[in-house]
């Protein structure tokens, strides 16, 4: 054997090791449809003006009702409105509402947990018990409550979600600190008089921030379907903005004459849970190193 051939043989062995992470991804089925469905669900968003053949809100009373059709794929709603219409739209404004609020109780989160990981005495005690009083508030009391008193829209739904999750990014992000402030190079930035600040955000939460995404994406599941549960009771974004859970609420009415708004509406909120669960059970087997080093061997 000679030179030419070790490097093969090298080369073969290291492969495996070396593969993206798009690729250990997409490794198993479980990723493949996460992320299949997560991307049909943002091309969905990002195109629903060129993807829609007709304008969410136009109403035609003489097609009112009206089943699967070629000139209406999903059927019409009482009002005429086509049905795959709106549900493409509403697949926007699903996102509008689950990004904004998954990320602003993430970074909130991100910085509270970090600073009572990091500080500990009376932070971490003051911050612990803000984490359990906003958890302590059943989430769709609290929505209902806010509600009331200000008004269904699309910023109280957001606000809502946002100061409900956060909670949780902090106390992952916390037991994330408290592990990592352990570590040798911190105490080594420490030594060298490197600034709190320097080290939570230099050396603490680039090793900490791993599963706060996988949190997240597990997250936006959760808070979709929590914002069709609103719009199913009334208390989410007013009409006549297309959202899923309003279009439930409309097809449950109708239901036994014309059951495919509840079919293609329940359709598209199992695709976005769905996708975003799977996607993000791909994500943690890809972080967990665990995992990957049992895949290697």
């Amino acid at each position: 054997m000679d030179a030419s051939d070790l490097v093969t043989t090298a080369s073969e062995v290291t492969a495996p090791t070396r593969r993206p992470a798009a690729f250990r991804l997409l490794r198993d089925s479980t990723g493949t449809v996460g992320t299949v469905f997560v991307m049909l669900i943002v091309v969905l968003a990002l195109f629903a003006p060129y993807l829609s053949p007709y304008r969410p809100e136009e109403i035609n009373v003489a097609r009112r009702l009206a089943p699967p059709s070629a000139e209406h794929w999903m059927g019409t709603d009482q009002l005429g409105r086509d049905v795959f219409s709106r549900l493409v739209f509403g697949t926007r404004l699903a996102l509008v509402v689950a990004l904004p609020a998954v990320i602003a109780g993430a970074l909130v989160g991100m910085l509270l947990g970090l600073l009572a990981g990091y500080l500990g005495g009376w932070v971490e005690t003051a911050l612990l018990w803000l984490f359990d009083v906003v958890r302590s508030f059943p989430a769709l009391l609290f929505a209902i409550a806010i509600i009331a008193l200000v008004g269904p829209s699309l910023f109280v739904v957001v606000f809502i979600m946002a100061l409900t999750r956060f909670p949780s990014y902090g106390r992952l992000i916390r037991a994330q600190t408290l592990k990592i402030r352990q570590e040798e190079y911190v105490a080594a930035s420490r030594a060298l008089g490197c600034s709190p600040v320097r080290v939570m955000l230099r050396h603490i939460l680039p090793n900490a921030v791993a599963p706060l995404f996988i949190q997240a994406a597990m997250d936006v599941p959760v808070v979709i379907t929590f914002e069709a549960g609103l719009s199913f009771l009334g208390l989410g974004v007013p009409p006549p903005t297309p959202s899923w859970g309003s279009m439930l609420r409309e097809g449950y009415t109708y239901v036994r004459a014309t059951p495919w708004m509840i079919v293609f509406g329940s359709g598209f909120l199992v695709m976005a849970t769905l996708g975003f669960t799977f996607f993000a059970e791909a994500l943690r087997d890809l972080f967990d190193v665990r995992i990957r080093s049992e895949g290697a061997n």
